[in-house]
């Protein structure tokens, strides 16, 4: 619950500092006091949209402070734990203090418990700590996807509406997937054909890797063969196999002479032995020439099936515009191409299959949530009915009237609600924007919210003139259902109806004073003498007399 708000330079608010207690509590005050500014600096510290005409005129910055107790706010002590921001001091560890400033340089700064936070972080705290019912509820009250937000609010379907969202993304995802893949499915199909006719050249062909730089070196080989062959015969010749003069014959004989001088000198045994292995690698250079001469005889045939296979592949190469040792990269690269663009199609149906699956499940769920729905629709509509009834409609009638659009995916079901009324007997139900006056509406919007508000276990509950068109012996019976409901939680409640501000546990008074240059708005507690002079102004505005004084001590419920 709320214990203690801290507003500085905040509209005309120079400072306030208000505590605050179980039960109801009533603010009142004079038309343009500035009832409901205490809620809309509250706002703030509840992550609400900051303004600069918020900082009162005479002040660089404003400043909210909200303190709560979490003894019975386990929900909001949980979210605390999980985001690290639990109240470091101990003899505080129950409360939670939530600070916003702003400042005339458009800076807005957020902390909770000390801590700076951002503005979402204020807004997911201050869903746990309170819930705020403005007029503003009576006009929303009309749009379609309010009403449905109430009745899934009423039903408590935060985790049937979650697998629905989930299985609609789900879902979305995948369509989004197929249709993408539908559009490039032309451009996919031309680029198929083309590789496919690509490829068949490139297989017939059939080049091995490596095998191009094979040809163009053997077809380089042959194709010099007669000067290959001349070059190394005379080589040969030179070196073994001439009959006048070869290497061979010289290198023997001289082996010979320097072998018989070795009795006069045993220092020309390294040299014969270096002339020796000069010899033996000769001859195995000649047997090598030898063999190659044989090896390079010309083969017509095997030369022109060389020189056609690397004209193919020069050709290929230059059509593929690569260059002809890259050619068998470029047919694997091709080849992996095709085989991706066969895969994706084949992805397409089981991308179809998915679809269907995550269609049925979205169905499925949806349809569990509907089912809910039209359970909990009969119990509100019921329960609306009663309530609206006790508000002095004595013949109204509600219902939540459902309907499915099952041909439609949307991420809050199938469901589509309207909420009608018949305000008089012998009156057909028909939509609430249409047959409701400014007061029924009032009544059908307090009605709904304080059911709302007994379901969903928010520990405070701020109603901003909510009993805006509602007077007399209805506003009675406003209080008296406020009240009961202040026994539960705690209980703010905004209003310019004395038979409301009567009902309240305990009641604030809002007063603003100009000296001409300045103005202020203050707040404080009425005793009962004040509550009863403040009651009795609300029920004539005028003089307050013995009698209206009487009337008030009537209305003061105690």
């Amino acid at each position: 619950m709320l214990t203690q708000l801290t507003i500085k330079h905040f509209a005309i608010v120079q400072f306030l500092k208000l505590t605050f207690k179980k039960g109801m509590t009533t603010i009142t005050g004079e038309t343009g006091a500035g009832k409901s500014i205490a809620i809309d600096a509250l706002g703030l510290c509840l992550g609400n949209r900051a303004d600069l005409h918020m900082i009162r005129n005479d002040a660089d910055k404003a400043e909210v402070n909200a303190r709560f107790s979490l003894q019975e706010n386990q929900h909001a002590q949980d979210w605390l734990k999980k985001n690290d921001l639990q109240n470091e001091d101990k003899d505080e560890a129950d409360e939670c203090i939530l600070r916003r400033i702003i400042t005339k340089e458009g800076r807005s700064r957020g902390y909770i418990n000390s801590t700076p936070v951002p503005l979402s972080q204020l807004k997911n705290l201050g869903e746990l700590l309170v819930n705020i019912h403005s007029q503003h509820a009576q006009q929303n009250l009309q749009k379609n996807d309010i009403q449905l937000a109430i009745l899934d609010e009423y039903a408590g379907h935060n985790a049937l509406l979650q697998k629905v969202k989930d299985t609609y993304h789900g879902w979305s995802l995948l369509n989004k997937q197929r249709k993408q893949q539908m559009q490039d499915q032309q451009d996919t199909q031309a680029r198929k054909q083309l590789l496919e006719y690509q490829l068949e050249e490139l297989d017939q062909f059939a080049l091995l890797q490596g095998e191009f730089q094979k040809i163009e070196h053997e077809h380089k080989r042959l194709a010099n063969s007669d000067s290959l062959l001349e070059t190394c015969q005379l080589t040969l010749n030179q070196l073994s196999d001439a009959e006048d003069f070869e290497v061979l014959t010289i290198l023997r004989k001289s082996v010979f002479a320097l072998e018989s001088q070795l009795d006069n000198d045993q220092s020309l045994h390294s040299i014969i032995t270096l002339l020796q292995e000069a010899i033996i690698q000769i001859e195995e250079a000649s047997d090598e020439l030898r063999q190659f001469n044989e090896n390079l005889a010309l083969d017509p045939q095997h030369f022109q099936s060389l020189e056609l296979r690397m004209s193919e592949a020069l050709a290929l190469a230059r059509k593929h515009q690569v260059q002809p040792e890259l050619l068998f990269d470029e047919h694997q690269r091709l080849a992996n191409e095709y085989q991706q663009l066969s895969n994706d199609q084949a992805q397409m149906g089981q991308l179809t299959k998915d679809l269907t699956l995550a269609k049925n499940n979205y169905f499925q769920q949806a349809q569990t949530l509907s089912t809910s729905r039209c359970r909990y629709a009969k119990t509100l509509s019921e329960k609306i009915t009663k309530s609206i009834q006790q508000l002095n409609m004595q013949d109204g009638n509600f219902i939540a009237a459902l309907t499915q659009e099952k041909n439609t995916l949307r991420p809050l079901g199938i469901d589509a609600v309207s909420f009608k009324v018949s305000a008089n007997a012998g009156q057909d139900l028909q939509e609430i924007r249409k047959v409701a006056s400014g007061g029924e509406l009032s009544r059908i919007s307090l009605a709904i919210e304080v059911i709302i508000s007994q379901r969903v276990a928010t520990p405070t509950l701020i109603f901003d003139e909510v009993d805006v068109g509602i007077s007399g012996a209805t506003a009675a019976i406003v209080g008296k259902l406020l009240r009961s409901l202040g026994e539960k939680t705690q209980i703010f409640c905004v209003t310019h109806l004395a038979q409301v501000a009567g009902n309240g546990h305990q009641q604030m008074f809002v007063h603003k004073q100009s000296d001409g240059k300045t103005t202020n708005t203050s707040m404080y507690e009425l005793d009962n003498k004040q509550r009863l002079n403040e009651l009795a102004r609300l029920l004539s505005a005028d003089t307050i007399t013995a009698t209206t004084l009487a009337n008030a001590q009537e209305l003061l419920v105690k």
